[in-house]
């Protein structure tokens, strides 16, 4: 029989709990719409409970922000087994389910956090320490597809291609999720072809971008993303 006490939870698992809490408000509408006082009734607590552990709203944004970016990092992480353009577009599918499953947040993380925030003026370190989380998902993205490469220290030309396609993944995503006009399966496989493009287009002009690119596709199969490519590129011209 229930006795009806509801058990007391420890500090940081009700910070936790807000920020989960947050996290699925602001997967829905942009944080700039979402109140203290919806976030304390979805939590199943008082107002003032909410300020008990954390200061205000964008303190709890910064942390709801943080376990995003977290999460946001680890779609990248992918076993280094198969080829290379399998495992790209893997990463694409999850980076995409993310996207998907938090598409205001995804574009308020993007955009460097909302942008009048509700307990105050956005002030330089919230701008700095959005910037920082965001850029710590870029860098972990490239340092991944590095790895995937099996590259120690990008050359010039390969980090210029990485990080432009680093850019093109989340310019894809945010234009994606203005009306969703393009299929989504469609944009993943575009993209890992756009990695390939970006790739080719280095390799044309430099040595060891091509040594590179043939290493990358020398164990693409036939049915691979990378020799689809190919195969739509040669029926253009036929």
């Amino acid at each position: 029989m229930s006795t009806g006490v509801r058990r007391r939870m420890g500090v940081e698992e009700r910070r936790q709990q807000l920020i989960g809490v947050a996290l699925d408000l602001f997967s829905r509408r942009s944080p700039d719409e979402v109140s203290i006082d919806e976030i304390a009734s979805a939590a199943g607590i008082s107002r003032p409970l909410v300020y008990h552990y954390f200061p205000g709203k964008l303190s709890l944004y910064e942390a709801a922000l943080k376990r995003a970016s977290e999460d946001l990092a680890a779609r990248f992480a992918e076993p280094h087994e198969g080829p290379v353009g399998a495992r790209l577009l893997r990463v694409m599918r999850r980076y995409f389910d993310f996207v998907d499953e938090h598409g205001p947040g995804f574009s308020a993380l993007m955009r460097g956090g909302p942008a009048v925030p509700a307990d105050g003026v956005r002030s330089k370190d919230h701008v700095s320490a959005t910037n920082a989380l965001i850029d710590s998902v870029r860098q972990a993205a490239y340092d991944q597809i590095l790895a995937h490469l099996q590259i120690a220290e990008a050359p010039p030309r390969l980090e210029l291609v990485v990080r432009s396609w680093i850019s093109l993944a989340e310019s894809t995503a945010l234009l994606w999720l203005d009306g969703r006009r393009v299929p989504r399966a469609e944009l993943e496989l575009q993209l890992v072809h756009d990695f390939a493009a970006l790739a080719a287009v280095s390799a044309a002009y430099d040595e060891e971008m091509a040594a590179l690119l043939k290493t990358m596709v020398k164990d693409e199969p036939a049915d691979g993303p990378f020799a689809e490519l190919v195969g739509r590129l040669i029926a253009l011209g036929s």
